[in-house]
This record gives C-alpha cells, structure tokens and sequence, in this order.
C-alpha cells in the first residue's frame, strides 16, 4: 500500500483512517495510530515525505519494528 504524504499533511488522521482502513474507534492521534499499525498485516511504502511531520514517520518506524507483519519504506 502506498500513502502519500501530501494527503496526510492535508487531511491527517481522516486520510490515514480511510487509507489503511482503520477502526471507526481509532482516536485520530498518534498513539492510537500506533496501536493500530502494530495490529495490522500490510506493507506501506510513503511518498512525499518531505510533506509529513517527522513525529508520523517515527510512529510508523516504532511499529513496523515491533510489528513483524509490519514493514514500512520511504520511497
């Protein structure tokens, strides 16, 4: 799956809720996005990163690492 940095620094926790179909409980804040991702099977590849707030790549990072059906890249 790919997400686009662009979309997440406009539209945020909306677009990261519909990209990775998340929850409908899902908090919209970093620490549920956490908890989420560490939860799924998926594979995220991000584009534009330039776009996002380094606090969202490091929450990808923390739980692509302590998800092993996690893997996340910046192409």
């Amino acid at each position: 799956m790919q997400l686009d940095g662009k979309l997440i620094k406009e539209e945020g926790h909306d677009y990261l809720m519909r990209a990775l179909n998340l929850p409908d409980y899902y908090g919209r804040n970093l620490d549920a996005l956490y908890d989420c991702l560490t939860e799924i099977e998926c594979d995220i590849e991000l584009v534009n990163a330039d776009d996002v707030d380094g606090d969202i790549i490091d929450t990808f990072v923390d739980a692509a690492d302590e998800n092993q059906f996690l893997t996340f890249k910046i192409i």
